[in-house]
């Protein structure tokens, strides 16, 4: 029997239920066909127009993202929209989209355990628990906090964050030799919770997505920020993501080819 796209569904919903979504996300199946069958499947953050051609360079039948591409309901579906585009040129080709967004970064042994894992943190504490959990659910919701072993200063605790993460640099706000003892991680997008945080005791929060006033309110607080972009803090453990989802398809008897994006990247360049 051929894999199909409600298999995947299911292995993914299987993993991160639909309901540790956050209210005002959109999740699920975005552009296809459930009953579709699958090829390869390709794995990537974002559905750009680049990751779709990729798709099709790549034979990939099914594209599943961490971000969705329908997350405001369009008013339209034509090519005058860029969103219009990418769907259109989904339908042509026969892709379908898949996209787990909040439930994946919420639940246990999601996006944002991996983050922590990667980052070396074994012991931590969830920030805000997810409203829609059931008794087996209790490790599910947003953002994670953890106690250092040992102190370090904002500096080395930054470097290490570039050097794990794979990245060209990340920004840090507040003072060098800054003490720190607890931190909070919540990857993506996560200012919505410094204030939660800050209440929690932490020295320094990680993350992606910081604007100005933010960091320059919290740097006079006393509060470290090191920003390791939204993507920084994501592709890597959402890459460990695809592997479980390999390793579910092996224990089912499939054999499909899992494919990560190499064209989907860190939107910003530097100089």
């Amino acid at each position: 029997m051929p894999l199909k796209v409600k298999d995947i569904k299911n292995i993914i919903e299987g993993f991160a239920p639909v309901r540790l979504k956050e209210s005002y996300d959109n999740v699920g199946l975005m552009v296809g066909d459930l009953d579709a069958e699958v090829t390869s499947i390709l794995i990537a953050l974002d559905c750009t127009l680049e990751v779709i051609e990729e798709a099709i360079a790549k034979k990939c039948s099914l594209i599943i993202t961490h971000h969705p591409l329908l997350f405001i309901k369009p008013s339209t579906i034509t090519t005058e929209t860029l969103t219009g585009k990418k769907v259109i040129q989904l339908i042509k080709n026969n892709i379908n989209l898949y996209s787990a967004h909040t439930n994946l970064d919420s639940v246990e042994g999601g996006i944002n355990d991996s983050l922590m894992k990667i980052l070396g943190f074994e012991q931590y504490d969830i920030i805000e628990i997810s409203k829609n959990i059931n008794s087996q659910e209790e490790k599910s919701g947003i953002g994670r906090i953890a106690v250092l072993n040992k102190p370090t200063t904002l500096l080395e605790l930054s470097k290490k964050i570039k050097e794990t993460l794979e990245l060209p640099f990340v920004r840090y706000s507040g003072k060098e030799s800054l003490e720190i003892n607890k931190v909070a991680i919540i990857n993506g997008s996560g200012q919505d919770y410094f204030h939660l945080a800050k209440k929690l005791g932490v020295d320094c929060i990680i993350t992606g997505d910081t604007t100005y006033h933010y960091v320059s309110d919290f740097r006079e607080e006393g509060i470290g920020i090191i920003d390791a972009g939204h993507f920084g803090t994501e592709w890597l453990p959402y890459k460990k993501i695809g592997v479980i989802i390999s390793e579910k398809l092996k224990d089912m008897g499939f054999s499909n080819q899992i494919i990560f994006s190499n064209i989907n990247k860190e939107p910003y360049n530097i100089i």
